[in-house]
Formats: structure tokens, sequence, C-alpha cells
């Protein structure tokens, strides 16, 4: 299912509600979150993600849980990917192999 609006990668919701607002220095943040001044820009500007441990980072500076940056993360890449994605033919649908010409020799006659 195509959802049509992108989602907003963390770094944006990073960037708008904690950041700008509170006037933060951003090599203190970096310093606080265990993490290099120029992984925290590529964050903010939507060129690097939230990895579990940034996650954890984030969750104990700014009072939230590493849920919400791992899933703001996680809703914003598979957005991405949903619309680069090569599809790719089915090959099993409702727990059976599927017979068309795309699956022919895909499974062995017999399995051992």
């Amino acid at each position: 299912m195509v959802r049509k609006r992108k989602p907003t990668h963390p770094g944006e919701i990073l960037d708008e509600d904690y950041i700008k607002p509170l006037c933060l220095n951003l090599q203190k943040l970096a310093d606080r979150l265990g993490i290099a001044r120029n992984t925290l820009f590529k964050i903010r500007s939507g060129e690097a993600s939230v990895t579990p441990s940034i996650a954890f980072s984030l969750a104990e500076a700014f009072d939230t849980t590493p849920q919400l940056w791992l899933n703001l993360q996680q809703n914003y890449d598979l957005w991405i990917e949903e619309h680069e994605h090569v599809h790719v033919q089915p090959i099993i649908k409702n727990g059976a192999l599927l017979h068309s010409r795309q699956n022919r020799g895909i499974a062995r006659a017999a399995c051992a």
C-alpha cells in the first residue's frame, strides 16, 4: 500500500522540536550524545539514519523512548524503499507455490 505523504525524517524532528527551540549548541549536543558533530549534521539533514545506539542516546537526552526515534526512522526508510523498490514476482501465495512461467525451475521437482 503506497502512502502518499513522505514521513518526516527523525533528524527533522530532532532539529525542529529540540535543537532549535532549546537553542542547543551542536558540538556540545554531539559530545553529550557520544557521536561526531558531522554525524549529528547528517542526521539533521536526513543524510544519515538514527541507529539503535543513537536512539538510546536521544531517548536519554530528551526524555523520550528509543522506540520513538527508531519508529520515525523505520517509517521514513520504508516509505523511501516503497517508492524505489523494484518489485519481485511472488513465489508463494497462501502457503502454496504459485505455478507460473516465472516460477518454473525455481523449485526442484523433489526436495531431499
